[in-house]
């Protein structure tokens, strides 16, 4: 039985060629593969064309505003830890106004997984740069190319003290469906960044432009992705983009150091305050 059409609300109406496509099928793959339910899920999106995953995916949703996935996905998962969250945005809503709430969710190893469409353009808003957009890039804001290094996202995740970090590829959502699935086992934050061409605005990195310049990590056998050092060498490497996943590690998760029963939502956590322990805290205060 084929359980991916649970997860199909309606047809998207993204460009055609999107790498968004490829993400939306891994989403579905991975979810399936779990034997989820769609009740068991939330999607939150940011703005950018990412942004209406959630109206074509079949879970609950929430529509963020800019920059602004992860601190609803947070809220989400310490409101109800049962549920499976998954946050996407895009290059510019995760590395540029989202920023600051990235490298927060990543040191909190809060229970979310976060994928980030990252084709190097504000493609919604017609091409403007972005921070992964590469010095010397022509577009309608830098008509005289770009005068600002690139962001490289998951460098700086494992420099945040992030405990799974990868990177898929929208060409390849079978892939990437692996990844999405182990990301939505781990224990903690999970950082997904996957290369997912906009086919209207950046004609220069295109589906081909990725597939001659990626490379599996798993194709070196020797790469242990529980190696710190190995990570950042691979990230650090400007030849070749690696993907697959590069860094995990096992930490306790937030919830697991802040919340008194995961098993239920925390509305039905018992909060009262026992008699002799309020007359504790009152004295304290007298």
């Amino acid at each position: 039985m084929n359980r991916e059409k649970d997860f199909h609300l309606i047809d998207p109406t993204w460009c055609l060629g999107c790498g968004i496509y490829g993400i939306f099928s891994a989403l579905k793959k991975a979810s399936a593969q779990l034997d989820l339910d769609p009740e068991q899920m939330v999607t939150v999106t940011g703005i950018g064309c990412h942004g209406r995953l959630n109206n074509y995916f079949k879970s609950y949703g929430f529509h963020a505003l800019h920059g602004r996935t992860l601190p609803v996905a947070t809220g989400v998962k310490l409101s109800n830890p049962r549920l499976q969250v998954v946050g996407v945005s895009g290059d510019g809503d995760a590395y540029s106004i989202g920023l600051g709430h990235l490298i927060h969710s990543i040191r909190r190893n809060i229970n979310v997984t976060y994928l980030v469409a990252d084709n190097r353009l504000y493609a919604l808003t017609q091409g403007q740069t972005s921070p992964t957009s590469q010095m010397g890039f022509v577009s309608v804001s830098t008509p005289e190319g770009s005068k600002e290094l690139p962001l490289n996202g998951l460098q700086l995740a494992l420099a945040s003290g992030g405990t799974f970090i990868a990177r898929g590829f929208s060409g390849d959502p079978t892939q990437l469906a692996s990844l999405i699935e182990k990301a939505m086992n781990h224990e903690g934050f999970a950082l997904i960044e996957v290369l997912s061409p906009c086919v209207t605005q950046n004609k220069i990195i295109t589906y081909e432009w990725f597939r001659s310049n990626i490379y599996g990590v798993d194709e070196d056998t020797s790469f242990n992705p529980s190696d710190k050092r190995q990570a950042w060498e691979r990230l650090a490497n400007k030849d070749k983009i690696p993907v697959g996943l590069i860094y995990v590690e096992k930490k306790p998760s937030y919830e697991a150091l802040v919340l008194p029963d995961r098993k239920k939502p925390l509305v039905f956590n018992d909060l009262e305050v026992g008699e002799l322990r309020l007359k504790k805290i009152m004295d304290k205060f007298q």
